[in-house]
């Protein structure tokens, strides 16, 4: 089939977008506002962008808690989310107000971080402090807003747990990070294989 991505003619019962560029990795987003409430919410338009220094990338389809804290604050956490963590993520995505703690609703425990001032979710297998870049306004062909922003942070501490280290590496089947497909499915990292570059 095809169809025109602008009129979105596509005929079936669910936009097929978002299965089609999948699966995304899951940004556990952990943020304090400036008055100092604490957020925790999960994005699965979340990746990294860059090694050297290391970034990352938030969107969110509207002007949500977490971009507002990160743009108030400059700091925020992305801690990865799990298959052990499924349950608890889902729940961080309830659409709550911004006085309501979402480590409280999901039964979770914030942990300090070194670098930043949110906290982390002591849970998590791996977290990544991070300071704010920039945030961009998406606009679409015509120049409009599309109401979605995208947040840049450069990743200024790790924490990673010593139980998902295997020889030296991290062994991403000990952890089973979660990732997003379409709809409401979702998948978890259990099976890893090898492909060498072609040489030049």
């Amino acid at each position: 089939m095809y169809y025109d991505a602008i009129v979105n003619d596509h005929g079936l019962p669910h936009d097929p977008f978002k299965a089609l560029v999948a699966p995304r990795p899951i940004g556990w987003i952990s943020s304090l506002a400036a008055d100092g409430a604490v957020n925790l919410a999960p994005y699965s338009f979340f990746n990294a962008l860059s090694n050297r220094p290391n970034i990352v990338m938030f969107a969110s389809n509207v002007y949500k808690d977490s971009v507002r804290n990160v743009d108030e604050t400059g700091e925020f956490v992305c801690n990865m989310a799990t298959y052990a963590l499924r349950e608890p993520m889902n729940a961080t995505s309830a659409p709550v107000g911004p006085d309501v703690n979402e480590f409280e609703i999901a039964g979770l425990t914030p942990a300090p971080c070194r670098a930043v001032k949110p906290p982390r979710v002591a849970e998590s297998p791996a977290a990544l402090e991070c300071r704010h870049l920039q945030t961009i306004e998406l606009n679409d062909l015509n120049g409009q807003s599309v109401g979605s922003w995208v947040v840049l942070g450069q990743v200024v501490g790790i924490h990673i747990d010593d139980e998902v280290i295997v020889d030296g590496a991290v062994d991403v089947t000990r952890y089973k990070p979660l990732a997003r497909l379409g709809y409401t499915d979702y998948v978890a990292v259990d099976t890893v294989f090898s492909i060498a570059r072609p040489s030049a």
